[in-house]
C-alpha cells in the first residue's frame, strides 16, 4: 500500500493529511477493500521517511471518520461499509435523466457506465446544472400599458 502513498514535503498541505486523504482515496476507489490490514505506525513511517507520530494522527483522524478502526496491537483494518438501503428516490430520478439524455445522444451504455463509475470513484465535482435545462417556455406578447390621462 505504501507504493500506492506519495508525499509531497514541499506542499503546504501537512504530511499526517496527505496521508490521510491518500488512504481515504484508496478505500474510496477500491483499492483497499474492508477488511483490509493497514501497515503499522512504524511500517509506513519508514516507508515514507515522516515520524511516526504524523501516520498516527493520520490514522487517528480516518478512524475519528469510520474510514478505518484501530484494534490495539493487531492492528488497524479498513472498516466494513455500513449496510445500507435504497437508493434516495432523487438519485435514482438524476440516473434515469442521465440515462435518457445517453440515450437521446447516441451515448453506448458501456461508455454511460464508464462515465459514472469515472465521476464517482474520481470525486468529480458538478460543474453545471446537475439535469439539462428544461426547454425554453414561451414568452407572451407585451401588452400595451394603460396610463391615466390627465
Amino acid at each position: 500500500m505504501s507504493a500506492d502513498l506519495r508525499l509531497d514535503l514541499s506542499s503546504p498541505v501537512p504530511p499526517f493529511e496527505q496521508i490521510r486523504a491518500g488512504i481515504a482515496g484508496l478505500v474510496r476507489s477500491g483499492v483497499l477493500l474492508p477488511g483490509a490490514r493497514l501497515p503499522t505506525v512504524r511500517s509506513l513511517a519508514a516507508d515514507l521517511g515522516v515520524a511516526a507520530g504524523t501516520v498516527a494522527r493520520a490514522y487517528r483522524e480516518l478512524e475519528a471518520a469510520g474510514v478505518v478502526e484501530g484494534h490495539g496491537r493487531r492492528g488497524t483494518t479498513v472498516r466494513p461499509a455500513p449496510p445500507r438501503g435504497p437508493a434516495p428516490p432523487d438519485l435514482t430520478a438524476a440516473v434515469a435523466l442521465a440515462a435518457a439524455r445517453a440515450r437521446a445522444d447516441g451515448v453506448p451504455v458501456d461508455e454511460l457506465v464508464t462515465l459514472v463509475r469515472r465521476a464517482y470513484l474520481d470525486d468529480v465535482q458538478v460543474s453545471g446544472p446537475a439535469s439539462p435545462a428544461p426547454p425554453p417556455t414561451p414568452t407572451p406578447a407585451p401588452t400595451p400599458s394603460r396610463t391615466a390621462a390627465n
